[in-house]
């Protein structure tokens, strides 16, 4: 499923019209995107968990010339943590 289908789910599951539909997701990724820029958590109950994590400072190699060993810089990465109901429901209870 694509972003344009789950706005047309969504239209039609609450009787919204598309355009209404495309700005609610739009809203929410967007107030998720800007709770983890500042480093708090997003949690939706049942859900899963939006949690911004820090992947430290490494070295590597160099795929290109194996013997070459490079250093990866720190970066924040976003990371997800599946709620109880949708883990429930995937495992099938």
């Amino acid at each position: 499923m694509n972003k344009a289908t789950l706005i047309e789910k969504i239209a039609e599951k609450t009787g919204a019209n598309r355009k209404l539909a495309e700005s609610m997701i739009n809203t929410m990724v967007d107030t998720i995107i800007e709770e983890l820029k500042k480093g708090s958590d997003v949690s939706i109950t049942g859900f899963g968990t939006f949690e911004t994590m820090t992947r430290y400072a490494r070295g590597g190699v160099n795929p290109q010339k194996p013997t070459e060993r490079i250093q990866i810089p720190e970066v924040k990465v976003a990371k997800f943590r599946t709620g109880k109901r949708l883990k429930d429901s995937l495992k099938g209870k």
